[in-house]
């Protein structure tokens, strides 16, 4: 049994429904929450995050772990460019990782990120701003590394607890925007 922050993010189920088929990557997945709603989709998913007992809680159908800790010194990104047809990040930021998502994208893939954002102090943690996102630095990352944005949002949330928030949806340049579902 799943704890009650087991909840998928608004945002990423959001997404994940035009997702690309092919293997996902959750990186920092924690319990795995957006790992099971991956492969309940059909995703191939690759859950990734250096805590043991959270990934022990991410395994399941569908869902293959890997534990490694990519802010050790020096760690290396261990997935090839044009990998994943889908990448899903949240309430994780460690800056020198952006380059290395995009770059494992398949053409045609998608970025879902969700992070806490500056403001985000007022509420709580994290409050250091090492770990919050600038004004529209998830943008200027997508831009950057050759990534359409397909939304974006920047504000405040009141579930799963008051948080300030930055939330982006990327796809690589061989996207289909037809894919795109906008009535979930």
């Amino acid at each position: 049994m799943h704890g009650a922050g087991d909840n998928p993010s608004a945002w990423v189920a959001r997404w994940a429904r035009s997702m690309p088929q092919g293997e996902t990557l959750d990186l920092a997945c924690g319990g795995g929450r957006h790992a099971r709603l991956l492969a309940a989709l059909g995703h191939p998913v690759l859950a990734v995050d250096r805590d043991a007992q959270a990934l022990a809680l991410a395994a399941g159908p569908g869902i293959t772990t890997l534990q490694t800790d990519l802010e050790a010194e020096g760690a290396t990104w261990p997935f090839a460019p044009g990998r994943f047809a889908g990448i899903v990040v949240t309430n994780y930021l460690h800056r020198p990782l952006f380059a290395h998502l995009a770059a494992a994208l398949t053409p045609d893939g998608m970025l879902v990120y969700e992070t806490f954002a500056l403001g985000n102090e007022r509420f709580g943690k994290p409050s250091n701003p090492a770990f919050l996102l600038a004004p529209g630095e998830l943008l200027d990352m997508a831009a950057s590394h050759g990534l359409r944005v397909l939304a974006y949002e920047d504000g405040v949330v009141d579930a799963p607890r008051p948080a300030r928030v930055q939330r982006l949806c990327a796809a690589g340049p061989a996207f289909d925007p037809a894919a795109v579902r906008l009535d979930m």
